[in-house]
C-alpha cells in the first residue's frame, strides 16, 4: 500500500485515521486510470457530484455532506451513487466519494462554489489533488439551451424550465438527482450540435464562462 495512502490509518491528533472502506476505496480511485475525454457521451460514465454547505462562502463556510451519481451510457444510474455526512471522519467520507467516482468526468452545477469546496476539502484531509475533468452545469446550459434561460441563473429556475423534479431540495444527492436529469438534457442537446465527448461539452462550457466573464 502507497504511503500516502498508509498514513491515515494510525490515528493522529489532527484527523481520524481512515475507515476500511474508505482505505479500500481510496485505493480503488488512486489505481485507475484517466477517463477518456475523446469517448462519446454515449460510452461514457459520468458522476454527477453535489455538496451541502453551512453557507455560500467558500472561505468562511464548511462542507456538511457529498454526493455522487452516475449517467452511465446516456442512463442515470441509482445503484451507482452515493451520500454521506463529513462528521465524524471527513477523510473517509471523502474517500469513499472519490471510491464511487472515480476518473469519471464529473458534471457540477455551481462549480465555483461545489467544485471549491471538494477540491479544498480533497486537499485538507486527503491531501490530494484531482485532476479530472470538471464540467458546469451552471454555464453549459445557457449555452445550450438559449431560448429557455439565456444566461447563467439558478439551480431551481433550470428544474422549473424542465419540469424536473426531485425527492428532497438542497440535500447534496436530492439536487445531484436533478442535476443529473438536467445534464441528460444537455447531453442529448450538445450531440445534436455536434459536441459529441466530454471534451467538447467541456470547450462549450468553458467559451461561454468566458464569454460571461467578460461582460
Amino acid at each position: 500500500m502507497s504511503s500516502w495512502i498508509s498514513r491515515f490509518l494510525a490515528p493522529s491528533s489532527t484527523e481520524e485515521p481512515l475507515s476500511d472502506e474508505g482505505t479500500l476505496a481510496l485505493q480503488r480511485w488512486a489505481e485507475q486510470a484517466p477517463a477518456d475525454t475523446g469517448t462519446a457521451h454515449f460510452e461514457t460514465r459520468y458522476v454527477v457530484v453535489n455538496t451541502e454547505a453551512s453557507g455560500l462562502d467558500v472561505d468562511r463556510d464548511r462542507l456538511i455532506a457529498v454526493a455522487a451519481l452516475a449517467v452511465d451510457g446516456g442512463l442515470l444510474a441509482p445503484r451507482d451513487s452515493y451520500y454521506g455526512t463529513l462528521a465524524p471522519n471527513p477523510a473517509s467520507t471523502l474517500a469513499e466519494l472519490l471510491g464511487v467516482a472515480g476518473k469519471a468526468p464529473l458534471v457540477v452545477f455551481n462549480a465555483a462554489l461545489n467544485r471549491s469546496l471538494l477540491e479544498h476539502a480533497f486537499d485538507k484531509h486527503l491531501g490530494i489533488e484531482s485532476d479530472d475533468l470538471w464540467i458546469d452545469l451552471y454555464f453549459l446550459l445557457p449555452a445550450l439551451f438559449p431560448e429557455r434561460i439565456e444566461r447563467p441563473a439558478k439551480l431551481a429556475a433550470w428544474m422549473e424550465s424542465f419540469g424536473i423534479e426531485t425527492f428532497q431540495r438542497h440535500h447534496a444527492l436530492g439536487d445531484a438527482w436533478a442535476i443529473a436529469q438536467l445534464f441528460l438534457a444537455a447531453q442529448a442537446r450538445a450531440a445534436e450540435q455536434g459536441a459529441h465527448t466530454p471534451r467538447a461539452l467541456a470547450e462549450v462550457e468553458r467559451s461561454q464562462r468566458q464569454y460571461r466573464n467578460r461582460l
